[in-house]
């Protein structure tokens, strides 16, 4: 903490003393709007061209020049796609002088409105940006490409986005895990709804109340220092952005062609200016969407005798139910001359209601024959043997689980600006949950078949195999064959991650022929709190069988999977005879207490930066230390069954649960340097090299001194003792900015990764609090983990084509990566023993991903053609050996856009998306073959509506 009061001590002094230089000369302001005075532009380049001295219009259009010599001036602005524009200005010795531009073809919106209009907002602000970045913008009218974040941001370079149940969900930048990445709303870190991870899933926030989302892919001293990724920026809507009042509603509906159901997608949102100097903003939008999901999974490949085949295959439906409700609301004020302040808050809501049926073959315990892909399994039992077990289970279940998430925050900050001092501050609150309870996950009815049945399994189609009963189809499609084996109740599962935080920077500038100073510096404190809380109950019944709750017949159009439970029978059933059913104490209690926690995260951070500005070249160096300060709560949880020996004496008289509550505390500083350097030779040619060193504290969950020990005393085990990872990081980028609406652009990086967190497999027994165990696994930090690409870009708006040809844009992307890392080999002895590691690509890498987009923008007609790909990459990493390695196939998803505009405020639009009916395929490489973990389809979705302005 002392070095962190000296940082900032020094930091205030050294502002003081700038701050009593005087101001020497005049003042210019103004603003830059668009050609019609809808839209403020933000990022439009400023210069007056005999000084050299440049700015970039902030948020509102809104640009300043401090200090400048009295004397006539060209002052000429620049913005992708529009002519640039000069004005002659007379500065006098004091006091201020404004000047206001237009931009933009006189008497159209072209800048404004339309993929046109995105497109120069986007490059306009990824040119001007201070490092590497990309950037997504809504238009003039609301219009964002995509239905969530996560699908928007899937469009951008070095961008791939991990799906769930067909949408996007999760952002992995240049091949790295999403926890890596750190994501804000309004400049406030969102904290994760799951209890799990650190990672955002991002499909929880609607596009409709969005105005931009920036990917920054790297650092400068002033930003949190969190993420090895990228900084993923989200903003909303501001009143100060616009010159004229809008007002939006959205009336569409959605139809998924697996669900044959339509559903509503609604919006509406607004920005006006109450008084010159004060105005609101905000919005709001309902998205639900129904849609069904056919799967097929395998498990616990084998190898024998040159046979390949799964022990454990599963048949699944999926009914899902996704209800998305967002809203957002802000203040805007100018308070004099020299003071902003702000307002915002958000609101993000994520219901999701699953109705997952299955049909599962327990096929470890039976006896196999067959050849090639067609190995076959019965349960013949030997007359003559009285300890055969051979045995096929059948298990059909039901789960009926309702999840919501929430994220929520609350921002209050400004900007102040007196002559060369500046000060930006802000106060923050955000808070995300998932809450579950009373869910019935699952229903598990077994049936044990011996002396009964033979299936086969044909594996000639990788992806969905077929299976056959070929003796005692009576009993198996019987269901009152399948007693009642348990009920699974989540009475509770309640994840919440907290924060509040509080920033101030301050800074000041100084003007000299060579060129602009700034220095910079400033302190931030986060204080973060993250717990679960989870209470699971396991009930029994004696008389209860599969053909008491039949209902709605299964959905799944890839296999036969009746009969099944109905979607809500078993849950109507369990609720109605509730106290006929008896709880498992044992079970119950073992569950219950396993994943309990609560982590603590208070980090203390300031920077001292410098600034170094001319018309051609951007230098920001500095460094940003951090403080981090852990308290970790869990549970040691342990089963001990009857006869067990009880740890400090005694034997457990019954199966017995010991629950015992573990603390830790410690801390740990990261100082972080960084250079960001941007070169401008030509207007239209820019530069820029970045390197900086960054840190992403391990997962709380991972950190939580939790000891689980299941009824086979096989352990989990966290480690609180993890160390973050660390990265030292190298950026390079080239972009050439075309006169007409387009860009060319190329990047580098590489990370070199310390302190890659990975799982490690115990395989002997150990003893750890005391408490004995046979196998378990724990987390540790590896040695290392490296990762290079490229990334190049095109955009280019076709205007110089002749005729109506000239409305036609192309936007396209590429990116290479190679990640790979070392991860724990195998299995070790036991806690204290040394992991070996081998190499891996770093799972959810894929080396090749491209987008692109062939659009047509022209008159009251827009429309877009888009196409994503990406290679397969490793999902996941199994302790078996690189055979048993997870690992998901290629996939290409194309989607198209329609918008038509009937009048000046009326517009009908069109969405299709996965049109090609994209799949999801996971799979290992046992025996050199792709063999079935996972399938899934999902078949597309239709979305229409019409857009009302006013």
């Amino acid at each position: 903490m002392t070095r962190f009061n000296l940082l900032t001590g020094a930091a205030g002094i050294a502002f003081a003393a700038c701050a009593a230089a005087p101001a020497l000369a005049g003042e210019v302001r103004g603003t830059v709007v668009d050609s019609s005075e809808t839209i403020a532009l933000r990022a439009a380049q400023v210069e007056i061209e005999e000084l050299g001295r440049q700015v970039s219009t902030e948020r509102g259009g809104t640009f300043t020049f401090g200090e400048v010599p009295e004397g006539t001036y060209t002052i000429t602005a620049r913005y992708v796609g529009a002519d640039a524009v000069s004005r002659q200005v007379t500065v006098p010795a004091t006091g201020e002088v404004t000047v206001n531009f237009a931009l933009g073809q006189s008497g159209t919106q072209i800048l404004v409105i339309g993929q046109g209009a995105s497109q120069a907002s986007a490059l306009s602000r990824k040119r001007a940006a201070d490092g590497v970045s990309d950037v997504l913008t809504r238009d003039a009218i609301g219009q964002f490409p995509d239905q969530n974040v996560a699908e928007s941001l899937r469009r951008l370079p070095g961008i791939n986005v991990l799906n769930d149940q067909g949408e996007g969900r999760f952002v992995a930048v240049r091949g790295l895990d999403p926890n890596l990445n750190a994501t804000s709303v309004n400049g406030v870190r969102i904290p994760s709804p799951e209890g799990d991870i650190r990672g955002v899933a991002l499909d929880v926030v609607s596009s409709e109340i969005i105005e931009s989302i920036e990917v920054k892919k790297s650092l400068t001293p002033d930003m949190d220092a969190d993420t090895i990724g990228a900084s993923i920026e989200i903003n909303t809507t501001s009143a100060f952005d616009r010159k004229e009042d809008l007002y939006v509603v959205k009336l569409g509906g959605s139809y998924n062609e697996l669900r044959d159901t339509l559903t509503p997608d609604l919006g509406a949102d607004f920005a006006a200016k109450l008084t010159d100097n004060f105005g609101v903003s905000g919005g709001i939008s309902f998205y639900n969407r129904e849609f069904q999901t056919d799967n097929v999974e395998a498990d616990d490949w084998t190898e024998d005798g040159g046979l390949i085949y799964s022990e454990e295959v599963q048949y699944r439906d999926y009914l899902v139910e996704r209800e998305r409700i967002s809203a957002t609301l802000g203040f805007d004020a100018r308070v004099g001359s020299s003071t902003e302040l702000y307002l915002r808050g958000v609101f993000s809501q994520f219901d999701d209601q699953e109705f997952r049926r299955r049909l599962t073959f327990g096929l470890g315990d039976a006896n196999v024959s067959g050849s090639g892909l067609n190995p076959v399994f019965d349960d013949i039992r030997d007359p003559a043997d009285p300890d055969d077990e051979t045995v096929i289970e059948i298990e059909r279940d039901a789960k009926d689980r309702f999840e919501r998430q929430r994220i929520r925050t609350v921002t209050f900050g400004g900007e102040s600006q007196w002559g060369g001092l500046k000060a930006e501050y802000a106060l923050a609150w955000a808070k995300s949950s998932e809450f579950e309870n009373g869910s019935v996950d699952p229903t598990v009815f077994l049936g044990e078949f011996d002396n009964t049945l033979t299936v086969g399994f044909d594996y000639a189609d990788e992806r969905v195999p077929a299976y056959n009963i070929l003796s005692g189809a009576d009993a198996f499609f019987d269901p009152s064959t399948y007693e009642l084996d348990e009920v699974e109740l989540t009475a509770l599962s309640d994840a919440e991650d907290e924060e509040f935080s509080g920033r101030f920077d301050l800074g000041y500038e100084w003007f000299t022929s060579a060129g602009t100073f700034t220095v910079q510096g400033g302190a931030k404190i986060r204080l973060r709190e993250k717990r679960f809380n989870g209470e699971i109950e396991f009930y029994e019944r004696d008389d209860y069988t599969l053909a008491d709750v039949l209902g709605e017949g299964p959905s799944n159009t890839l296999a036969d999977l009746s009969p099944l439970p109905g979607l809500t029978e078993p849950t109507d059933f369990f609720r109605d005879n509730f106290a006929s059913f008896e709880l498992n104490a044992v079970d119950s209690a073992l569950d219950s207490a396993n994943e309990d926690y609560v982590a603590e995260e208070d980090i203390f951070a300031g920077y001292l930066l410098g600034r170094f500005e001319t018309d051609d070249l951007l230098v920001i160096g500095g460094v940003r230390y951090e403080r981090t300060d852990n308290r970790l709560s869990g549970f040691e949880t342990a089963l001990f069954e009857e006869g067990q020996d009880l740890p400090g004496g005694g034997v457990a008289a019954d199966d017995t649960v010991i629950v015992t509550p573990v603390e830790f505390e410690r801390d740990y500083e990261h100082w972080l340097p960084s250079l960001n350097i941007r070169y401008t030779p030509l207007p239209e040619f820019v530069m820029r090299f970045a390197g900086y060193r960054s840190l992403v504290r391990p997962n709380l969950e991972q950190l939580a001194p939790r000891f689980e020990l299941d009824e086979n005393r096989e352990a989990v085990i966290g480690n609180p003792t993890l160390e973050p990872f660390e990265a030292w990081n190298l950026d390079a980028s080239f972009e050439y900015y075309m006169s007409n609406n387009g860009a060319i652009t190329a990047a580098f990086f590489y990370k070199d990764i310390d302190n890659y967190v990975t799982t490690l497999v115990l395989d002997s027994p150990g003893t750890i609090f005391g408490v004995d165990y046979e196998a378990g696994e724990t987390f540790v930090n590896g040695p290392a983990a490296e990762i290079f690409g490229i990334e190049l870009g095109f955009y280019q708006r076709l205007d110089f084509l002749p005729g109506f040809l000239d409305g036609l844009l192309v936007q396209a992307n590429y990116t290479y990566t190679d990640a790979s890392g070392l991860i724990a080999e195998g299995e070790v002895g036991d806690i204290t023993a040394a992991p070996t590691f081998r190499e891996i690509p770093l799972p959810a890498t894929s080396e090749n991903t491209f987008n692109v987009a062939l659009g047509y923008d022209k008159g009251p007609v827009s429309l877009r053609l888009a196409g994503t790909y990406r290679d397969g990459f490793l999902d996941e990493v199994n302790a078996d050996g690189p055979e048993f390695d997870r690992f998901t196939d290629s996939l290409f998803q194309l989607d198209f856009t329609a918008r038509y505009r009937v009048t000046d405020n009326v517009q009908v639009y069109f969405d299709w998306i996965n049109i090609n009916d994209a799949e999801f395929f996971a799979f290992n490489r046992l025996g050199g073959r792709q063999n079935l973990l996972q399938f899934e389809r999902y078949n597309w979705t239709m979305k229409g509506g019409v857009r009302l302005t006013f």
